[in-house]
């Protein structure tokens, strides 16, 4: 879900001023080779800036001023404006031959600028670790996250042939046929609403293997950078895999369809056949839900029949990326309104814009037609996301509490009620949504929390609590370390501010107040701690607590915590070497550095390292009645 606002910050460039601290490893060492290695200096990044930076002001202004003649055709209602079949059989050339030779010309040098900014210290922290006798150990599975899963179309019958092995999720394509075949785009991406899976005639799969992960488009790299340094170190396709999955299914239906788990289950156990070293396992946001329901999938007898001792022999590492073990609070608004900050905060004309092209109801319906998103709303209630007066993050000078996560400033009807909190606002969006979307949910997943050790046990035997840490248990697996890895100091989305949709073309009951700006609150959001994406109470209270309390880790499973602080580098699109934001980390120097040292057996010496108060807020999470 952090899409919008990771593609909207490359776009426009937006970045923080103030200077990385942390440097990437040093750069004075020769590879295997005995070849030296070097990093493009701070002044020369500065001069590649300053020389860009005047010709990109109008190259933005020119290709937007095109862009916006494009969108205002396609929306025109006048046939004889342009007719938008004709485009589906144009090809990049002839596109560039539309642009004027000078703007094409400079959008390939910022382009090849940029290239140099961004790859200035690709495989730097794989060979510096090489150089210190690192090497490939152990074998390597990454669970991505939605954003770095693409998924492809494989339907054979008339309406999806022109998108035959082409990916409708995470590609030019995918952009392509949301602009131009808006309808088919959608009837593609969207599941059967009753069934949960395929609409009769349409096969979309997730797309595959490295090339899968590595770009979500052209130029936007997601896995990239650790897939390099993976390599320095000697991982290839026989010890490296990538197990990629549809993220718009729930986690049943992925075994039923795909036999996601049963292979994900083979693939680590051939890893450790051929290797003769148990598997790190590496997952990113999403992928860190997915990944704990396989752990009580694989051991249970009914489904992957490994037994209580498969985890303990198998696995030697979970590597937790930025993992939303707690959910995303954005999520919740999707569902909700089809909005989230990325669309409250923009400017008027392009609110209505966007509001033409693809309006509310329709994101609603797309997002809740995904039934694997809605993994994403908050777990653990009141508990963990505060009661209408306190919250555990609260801070110290704050005058508002997150505590009441939905708010309205008119409280005088039933679309409107009273200020809500986490668990009334779970039962809210129920109440007025459609039965369908009601019984997805509440067949599929529980959001709660486990007070006893006997409670937990049971939730072990259910299904719809595999993907919720606060009620069900880690593995009985004394050997599994767990490493903890998330950035932190990024503005992060924590509550809203609601009021009545009193537009009489809108179907929606409500939307975010985007006219309410007071204090903490900027139309109609409310920030807080996080990676940008995911709250930091969501990354990080499992983490530093939950796993720490017997019930939810009667083994004693070892989890370590690293916490970076976000620092983006000012010259970098994409923050640099030291960024927290939630995808851009996945290019982090000191992030790389220490996902090498696990899967090269040295994640021993990794220390906790804590840069946030999570502790001191997780602290004040009232769930551990019983050990």
């Amino acid at each position: 879900m952090s899409s919008f606002s990771t593609l909207r910050r490359r776009v426009l460039g937006d970045s923080s001023s103030e200077p990385s601290r942390a440097p990437s490893p040093n750069p004075a060492f020769k590879d295997k080779n005995g070849e030296h290695v070097t990093l493009v200096p701070t002044s020369k990044l500065k001069q590649l800036a300053s020389k860009r930076s005047k010709r990109r002001q109008w190259l933005v202004f020119g290709l937007g001023g095109l862009f916006g003649i494009a969108i205002a055709a396609f929306f025109a209602q006048q046939n004889d404006v342009i007719n938008l079949e004709g485009l589906m059989d144009m090809n990049l050339d002839s596109l560039l031959e539309a642009i004027p030779a000078g703007i094409v010309k400079d959008a390939k040098d910022i382009t090849r600028h940029e290239r140099e900014t961004v790859n200035y210290d690709s495989f730097t922290v794989g060979l510096h670790l090489q150089s210190q006798g690192v090497k490939a150990r152990h074998p390597v599975i990454m669970i991505p996250g939605v954003i770095s899963t693409g998924l492809e179309s494989w339907g054979t019958e008339e309406g999806s042939r022109p998108y035959f092995r082409k990916r409708l999720w995470g590609s030019w394509s995918m952009m392509r046929a949301l602009v131009l075949d808006k309808a088919s785009w959608k009837r593609h991406i969207m599941l059967d609403k009753l069934t949960g899976l395929d609409p009769p005639g349409i096969k979309l799969r997730a797309a595959q293997g490295f090339d899968a992960a590595d770009f979500f488009i052209t130029g936007y790299w997601i896995w990239s950078k650790i897939l390099e340094n993976l390599a320095t170190l000697g991982y290839d396709p026989s010890n490296a895999f990538t197990a990629a999955y549809d993220w718009r299914l729930s986690c049943e239906k992925l075994e039923l369809r795909d036999h996601y788990f049963t292979r994900l289950k083979a693939h680590i156990e051939t890893g450790f056949r051929t290797s003769g070293e148990k598997v790190v396992l590496i997952s990113h946001s999403m992928g860190s839900q997915v990944l704990f329901y396989f752990l009580h999938w694989v051991e249970a007898e009914a489904h992957g029949s490994g037994g209580p001792d498969w985890v303990n022999t198998f696995v030697d590492s979970w590597i937790n990326i930025s993992g939303s073990m707690l959910g995303a609070l954005k999520g919740y608004p999707a569902v909700l309104s089809g909005e989230m900050k990325d669309t409250a905060q923009l400017n008027a004309f392009a609110v209505y814009g966007l509001e033409k092209f693809l309006a509310k109801h329709e994101r609603v319906e797309l997002f809740r037609a995904m039934p694997g998103a809605s993994s994403m709303l908050p777990i653990g209630g009141n508990a963990v996301w505060g009661n209408k007066t306190f919250a555990p993050d609260d801070s110290k000078n704050q005058t508002v509490s997150y505590g009441t996560f939905i708010n309205f400033k008119e409280s005088n009807s039933t679309q409107s009620p009273a200020n809500l909190t986490v668990d009334e606002s779970h039962s809210y969006l129920m109440e007025n949504s459609d039965t369908w979307y009601r019984d997805q949910v509440q067949s599929t997943y529980s959001y709660g929390v486990a007070h006893s050790r006997a409670e937990v046990e049971r939730n072990g035997k259910d299904p719809r609590k595999w993907m919720n840490p606060l009620e069900t248990r880690l593995p009985i697996a004394p050997h599994l370390k767990i490493y903890c890895f998330y950035g932190v100091g990024k503005p992060t989305e924590r509550s809203y501010w609601y009021r009545e949709d009193r537009d009489p073309t809108s179907k929606l009951n409500v939307t975010i107040d985007t006219t309410f700006t007071n204090g903490g609150i900027d139309r109609g959001v409310v920030m807080g701690e996080g990676d940008g994406t995911v709250p930091l109470m969501s990354n990080g209270y499992m983490c530093a607590k939950g796993w720490r309390i017997n019930r939810y880790n009667p083994a004693g499973v070892t989890v370590k915590v690293y916490e970076m602080p976000h620092e983006p580098d000012r010259f970098s699109p994409r923050g640099g070497p030291n960024t927290g934001d939630h995808v851009d980390i996945l290019g982090r120097a000191s992030l790389n550095d220490l996902i090498l040292r696990v899967a090269g057996g040295k994640g021993s010496h990794i220390e906790d390292n804590y840069v946030s108060n999570i502790r001191e807020y997780s602290e004040r999470v009232k769930i551990d009645d019983e050990g």
